[in-house]
């Protein structure tokens, strides 16, 4: 069983930056981060399988980067020019195998989240 514990959250004025981490204990091959604001759904921000493949949502792409330790079984978000649209939960994910970048049902672990507000 694989538990993520997620960290970093905390509230920022426009243009400012955080770095999330994601602590996985157990094995996973590829990692993302998804967030959620209230009243809306679900989506996938970054992912990476650990190598070289990394995948972006369009809005974050250029502003965000993600990052992962495999030394430190450590996931990290990048968070650069953060808007008030950023403004979610976000949450750290994890998958057994196979490649499903930001389709949340591809993901098999799932960490609590940590929240990220930007004030204007």
């Amino acid at each position: 069983q694989v538990q993520l514990v997620e960290s970093g959250g905390g509230s920022v004025q426009a243009g400012g930056s955080l770095r999330l981490s994601c602590a996985a204990s157990g094995y996973t091959y590829y990692m993302g981060w998804f967030r959620q604001a209230p009243g809306k759904e679900r989506e996938g921000v970054a992912a990476f399988d650990g190598g070289i493949r990394t995948l972006y949502a369009d809005s974050v792409k250029g502003r965000f980067t993600i990052s992962r330790d495999n030394a430190k079984s450590t996931l990290y978000l990048q968070m650069n020019n953060l808007k008030p649209e950023d403004t979610a939960m976000y949450y750290c994910a994890a998958a057994r195998s196979g490649w499903g970048g930001l389709v949340d049902n591809a993901y098999n672990y799932w960490g609590q989240g940590t929240q990220v507000t930007v004030s204007s």
